[in-house]
């Protein structure tokens, strides 16, 4: 059965829980079994379903060859536990299925999971923070007018430099002098930047599902922005938040694996207690590294990890990774550094007796980087996903974007020149005007791409003819090779002869034809 990408979105989790169940249920194959001196109809053993499923897992887009067997037997156990498998007997509720001979089958209810409606206060709060936002200059606008429904935007300088011209024209008349920002200017202009820029993005109407405005901290992005290492790394005032020391030391280990460990005494299985004792510490941790709040917002992001859509998953990572708390942010930096190394280290002993240092490293720490707070039934797969993602493209998504700090830079002179009125004026601050490509027919992309090429072929045989530093020799040999080359073009540039002859100041010679000897027959002698 074919994949197809489920779009981000609020209840991404749901939407992936009903395409699986669904397409397990129209794709797995039933056939009759004996079991028992029986005979069982329209059923499946748990092997069969394992294999069936693991095989669809490793070729859906939203999960990919990272997803292992056990996480497949685990997929199935929720499966059974939720009533969208039942034992031949037609029992259910249970978490007892193994890769085994086990009969099963399909019950006649539907397996589809509704959607969870929003608490009523909190959909309550929600809109009233909205309403209060429309009286700012700094509310979060609707872009649903704005909005590409395929990602691939880029922004027009020309449209920003027009929109800042006619701004300051404008208000050059009423413009005040350079007015006082206060800090709570400053963090709005940081909230709003930035959920501006990742409702665009994500390409989204609205943001309103996934994360609520108030959870954003600016104070957070602040600090993430600037408290940093000539490496990235975030740099916490507070040692307390950091990383314990014997953690560190033994992240640093596994990390340089094994330049680190020339001095140290080890012995057989040495290297495994280090992993051990790391293991345990990020799996004690009172939540994911991502938030608890923050769940739904990067469990959208999982349908962007495509490699098509591999640059616009990385920008809309990047953005969320900033509203991470500093310590977070900096043990995830530090998680995924380490753990990046450990899977490339071709010297790294081997871990784990039925797995490599890849599987294992997503194996064991994916649900310390994201996990809901309430369970839910794909959390492991999902979460796999992206730490596989996170692992491939550490580097750029936890490096700190240059482009929001100029964006806000922007905004703040704006405020302080008094081009944009003090909050509750009504009046909004200007957005970076966006542009997107308009989307073609491939036979209009064709077409395009024929003319331009001959339009620029053409462009440079002119270029030839009109060089005057070119000597008239090798001008010929150049166009005689371009004649060779393009004969189309050429010939429309020269239609006959005589034009070519022109271009050169050549009369036009006809060969005289050569001189034909005819031969003379030998007669016989013979008469």
């Amino acid at each position: 059965m074919e994949s197809r990408s489920v779009p981000p979105g609020p209840y991404r989790a749901t939407k992936l829980w009903n395409e699986i169940t669904t397409s397990f249920r129209a794709g797995m194959p039933l056939r009759k079994h004996r079991q028992h001196f029986k005979k069982y109809g329209n059923c499946f053993t748990a092997g069969e379903a394992v294999d069936w499923l693991y095989d669809l897992l490793r070729n859906n887009n939203n999960f990919g060859p990272e997803v292992t067997r056990q996480q497949t037997i685990q997929l199935l156990r929720k499966f059974l536990k939720n009533h969208v498998i039942e034992d031949i007997k037609g029992r259910w509720g249970s978490e007892n299925l193994d890769d085994n001979s086990q009969l099963f089958r399909f019950p006649a209810n539907s397996p589809l999971k509704s959607f969870p409606r929003r608490h009523p206060e909190l959909r309550k709060n929600s809109i009233e923070n909205f309403s209060k936002d429309k009286d700012s200059i700094f509310k979060l606008r609707n872009l649903s007018r704005r909005t590409p429904k395929k990602p691939g935007l880029h922004f027009s300088q020309e449209n920003i430099e027009k929109m800042n011209h006619v701004i300051i024209n404008e208000d050059q008349e009423n413009s005040v002098d350079n007015r006082e920002i206060s800090p709570e200017d400053i963090e709005e202009v940081w909230r709003y930047i930035i959920l501006i820029y990742l409702q665009t993005i994500l390409g989204v109407s609205s943001l309103e599902e996934v994360i609520n405005p108030n959870q954003v901290v600016p104070q957070y992005i602040m600090y993430n922005m600037t408290n940093t290492s000539k490496h990235g790394i975030v740099i916490l005032q507070d040692k307390s938040d950091d990383l314990p020391h014997w953690v560190l030391s033994a992240m640093k280990c596994l990390a340089n694996w094994p330049r680190s460990n020339m001095n140290n005494p080890t012995y057989v299985g040495f290297e495994r207690d280090v992993f051990r004792t790391i293991a345990d510490y990020f799996l004690d941790l009172p939540e994911p590294l991502l938030t608890f709040e923050y769940y739904e917002l990067f469990v959208s992001i999982l349908g962007l990890l495509q490699p098509h859509l591999e640059r616009v998953a990385i920008d809309a990572l990047q953005l969320c990774c900033l509203l991470l708390p500093p310590p977070n942010r900096r043990k995830l930096q530090l998680l995924m550094r380490m753990i990046s190394r450990m899977s490339q280290n071709v010297d790294m002993p081997q871990l784990h007796d039925a797995m490599g240092t890849r599987s294992l490293m997503i194996h064991t720490f994916s649900r310390c980087v994201l996990c809901c707070a309430e369970e839910v039934d794909l959390d492991e797969l999902l979460a796999a996903r992206l730490v596989s993602f996170l692992m491939d493209h550490h580097q750029e998504i936890l490096q700190v974007p240059s482009y929001l700090q100029t964006a806000v830079d922007k905004h703040l002179d704006y405020l302080k020149k008094g081009y944009i009125k003090n909050p509750g004026d009504g009046l909004i601050v200007p957005l970076p005007t966006y542009s997107y490509c308009k989307q073609i027919s491939a036979q209009e992309f064709d077409e395009q791409k024929v003319s331009t090429s001959q339009a620029a072929i053409a462009e440079l045989l002119e270029n030839i003819i009109k060089n005057k530093s070119l000597p008239l020799k090798e001008k010929r040999k150049k166009l005689k090779q371009f004649q060779k080359e393009y004969p189309l073009i050429y010939q429309k540039r020269f239609p006959t002869t005589e034009s070519e002859a022109v271009l050169f100041g050549d009369k036009p010679t006809i060969k005289q034809p050569m001189l034909i000897l005819k031969k003379t027959k030998f007669r016989s002698l013979r008469y």
